[in-house]
């Protein structure tokens, strides 16, 4: 059987379940985490066909709701459709539906538990990767949204364990869309990995088509910042590798102290901290206008460069004079 579920495309909030021919009314609130005052309490009343593939939308606020641009109209209902964008008020907070299929489990655990279709995890210490069923990758949301151990600094210290090990201390997060665990392997106090759902071999095969999907990374890895225990005294990029050596496109949201005995050698530091490391809003803007993302010739060669300190830019000869010099610029 399948679930419908109400998904917010601008930002990153709780998707809402609407259970099969069930009337759900929205609107300002804290399900939505709308405050505009020109969105009614009860802006609009949904029921979704499950079986027919589509939710009917009624207009209940004064002020336009509308599907793909076209205002609703008081009292009217009109068919919304995978694929099309419901605004809940004046052109503003879109809206998508989708519709998951769940497995047969009886009781209140099969809930939004899809088919075991393959995802892949990825462990960023080396290039080995393994496909885990989304069911094994389940994840408790709030961990984003409540600011909790998920935002604390990553465990750097030894561990005998799998570099393939799925325990739920590296993971972190997951929606619709996408993914986040801690990378197994840490360059620095914070490290995370943002992973779509949607397989992306690398950022060659990004087209347009992925555009909206790259902006919600980028939005879901700004707010795991600003939840950060650490975000007033230290500062983050978000970015991804110009040639990773995983196949599965990933977002590295990762905090500038590079703190970490993870951080080992020349190849490590300039993976990050130079342009081998292209930033997440430079590569929205490159899709957005090229239709692709270009990586420069001899990108690889970037890797052999001299370190030098990403903040002073003074030379270092060795990564342990480079990690007591980082001492001077990042608080303990």
């Amino acid at each position: 059987m399948q679930v419908c579920w109400l998904v917010r495309k601008d930002k990153c909030c709780q998707r809402i379940k609407l259970p099969h021919l069930k009337t759900v009314v929205i609107g300002r609130g804290p399900e939505t985490e709308i405050t505009d005052k020109k969105c009614s309490r009860q802006q609009v009343q949904l029921k979704a066909d499950c079986n027919k593939g589509y939710v009917k939308i009624k207009q209940m606020g004064v002020n336009p709701a509308s599907v793909d641009l076209v205002d609703i109209g008081k009292d009217e209902e009109v068919k919304l459709k995978p694929g099309q964008v419901l605004h809940l008020v004046n052109k503003l907070y879109p809206y998508t539906i989708q519709f998951l299929e769940v497995t047969g489990v009886a009781g209140a655990g099969a809930e939004g538990k899809t088919k075991a279709n393959k995802r892949p995890y990825i462990d960023s210490g080396n290039s080995n990767m393994k496909n885990m069923s989304e069911k094994s990758m389940k994840m408790e949301q709030p961990d984003l949204q409540d600011g909790s151990s998920s935002c604390k600094p990553n465990n750097t210290s030894s561990s005998s364990s799998s570099p393939h090990d799925s325990s739920s201390n590296h993971k972190v997060y997951k929606d619709e869309r996408v993914v986040i665990i801690k990378d197994k392997y840490p360059k620095a106090r914070y490290h995370w990995l943002i992973l779509p759902w949607d397989s992306i071999s690398s950022l060659k095969s990004v087209t347009k088509e992925h555009l909206e999907l790259l902006e919600h990374m980028h939005a879901v890895g700004e707010k795991l910042i600003q939840q950060c225990l650490d975000k007033d005294s230290l500062e983050f990029r978000l970015g991804y590798h110009a040639v990773p050596s995983m196949s599965h496109v990933h977002l590295h949201v990762i905090s500038q102290d590079f703190d970490s005995p993870c951080l080992k050698n020349k190849k490590h530091w300039n993976s990050f901290t130079t342009e081998y490391f292209l930033n997440s809003q430079d590569v929205i803007e490159m899709v957005k206008t090229k239709g692709k993302v270009l990586v420069k010739d001899g990108t690889s060669e970037l890797l052999k460069l001299p370190l030098r300190c990403h903040v002073c830019k003074q030379h270092q000869s060795t990564i342990p004079q480079l990690k007591e010099h980082l001492k001077k610029h990042w608080p303990k």
